[in-house]
């Protein structure tokens, strides 16, 4: 009796040990349909924005299959202006275009909007406006298992 029970708990243990190898090999971050999904914030004005783009780039050069959205809230709605340049005189609007493209979703905050009295007609083509930047982001991460990134 004493050695089906030392058996039972080596076999059980063996399948623990095994059951926890599996799990450090899957991706933690792929969420629910194995597609790692990524949201970036960007709330600090053009110079993050600069520095957004390039981690964009170079994100979806690394893992062209990430889900990746852009959510844009205070000073960060800046790049998401027609016209908005960075500090060189480049306009975002190409940039954003290439990554829209490319699957980047953009996303602006109403609330931002509204305080700084911006109106969605002079945002970009391809951003779009939620009511709220920072509860987009928290529901991106709760509810669809949204990596966070803050460049």
């Amino acid at each position: 009796m004493r050695r089906a029970f030392i058996r039972a708990t080596a076999a059980l243990a063996a399948i623990g040990l095994s059951a926890k190898a599996a799990a450090q090999q899957a991706p933690a971050s792929a969420g629910k349909g194995g597609r790692v999904k990524v949201v970036y914030q960007l709330s600090d004005g053009i110079d993050q924005a600069v520095r957004a783009m390039g981690n964009l780039r170079n994100h979806l050069n690394g893992a062209p299959d990430t889900r990746i959205v852009v959510v844009a809230f205070g000073y960060g709605v800046d790049f998401l202006v027609e016209g908005a340049k960075d500090s060189r005189g480049n306009a975002f609007e190409a940039a954003v275009g290439a990554l829209a493209s490319a699957g980047v979703d953009f996303r602006v905050c109403r609330n931002t909007l509204t305080a700084r009295k911006i109106s969605e007609q002079s945002l970009l083509m391809d951003a779009k406006v939620v009511p709220a930047g920072v509860v987009e982001i928290a529901r991106l991460q709760f509810d669809e298992g949204y990596a966070y990134i803050k460049p």
